[in-house]
């Protein structure tokens, strides 16, 4: 089996393939992060990178089995006040997914990205031809991670109009929480609430943090002095084997969580291609 990861980040879609016991023979990663590439590099040396999806020819490829990949989600972000969502410069890249899909004709795909407007959600499902199975974060890992995965692997269900839907089940709980995945310290947090980069000990910095902890919008950690999250406790909480990230060096601890922060959560991938078999 050939696959083709777009916005491959990390790669987690390749630890999920390998959680799931998915063998593969290549596979095609489109990534342009420096950072995000020497992760995937030193973890998987043997993944093609291409570069930019922009850039990518079908005919420069062998058949793809399985087309993957989270288009960023800057735009539709609840965080980002502007929310262009499709017709903004970085969450208009979908179209570049749906260009590939097309060409290439993959017997498999899968699309993720966050909660979005109506509109958004409704042209993406129109175009891709499904609705999506909707999968909570918090039922694999101790975070609060709502996403939308559009997908034509595993059941379906059609409606009166003829509409598709995805109806992949929902993980099992495993009932995890923000203090099982601690290394050290407190928290008055169930789950954690969003991944930041680890902050400094300026004042101003750790006002604004404390600021958004008391909106109810961020954890912290009690551990002799308030803090936010390690580089281990957050690879925890996206489910990637530990070090996988922490371990590769030349990388910064605030770089290492921004791309964990844009990774996925891999235990909700794997769970999903476990329907491939």
């Amino acid at each position: 089996m050939n696959v083709l990861s777009l916005f491959d980040g990390l790669s987690c879609g390749q630890i999920a393939l390998n959680r799931a016991g998915i063998k593969y023979d290549n596979y095609f990663a489109s990534e342009i992060k420096p950072h995000a590439i020497k992760v995937t590099q030193y973890n998987y040396p043997n993944t093609i990178q291409l570069g930019d999806v922009r850039n990518i020819k079908a005919k420069d490829l062998p058949k793809i089995d399985l087309l993957c990949g989270g288009s960023p989600c800057q735009d539709f972000s609840q965080a980002n006040k502007e929310r262009k969502g499709l017709k903004g410069e970085k969450s208009s890249l979908f179209f570049e997914y749906v260009r590939l899909l097309k060409e290439l004709k993959p017997k498999y795909f899968l699309l993720e990205n966050v909660s979005m407007d109506d509109y958004s959600y409704q042209f993406i499902s129109e175009t891709l031809g499904t609705y999506p199975v909707n999968i909570n974060s918090e039922l694999v890992s101790g975070q609060l991670r709502q996403r939308s995965y559009w997908t034509n692997i595993g059941s379906e269900s059609f409606d009166l109009f003829g509409n598709r839907y995805s109806m992949i089940p929902q993980p099992k709980n495993k009932n995890i929480m923000l203090q099982d995945i601690l290394e050290s310290g407190k928290t008055d947090r169930q789950k954690s609430l969003c991944i930041m980069a680890r902050y400094k000990t300026s004042a101003p910095i750790r006002a604004k943090y404390e600021k958004r902890y008391k909106m109810g919008m961020l954890q912290i950690v009690y551990d002799n002095e308030h803090r936010l999250l390690t580089t281990k406790e957050i690879e925890r909480l996206q489910t990637v084997p530990e070090g996988y990230v922490d371990n590769v060096p030349g990388i910064s601890e605030n770089m290492k969580a921004n791309l964990l922060g844009d990774g996925w959560t891999v235990d909700v991938i794997a769970h999903i291609f476990s329907f491939l078999k």
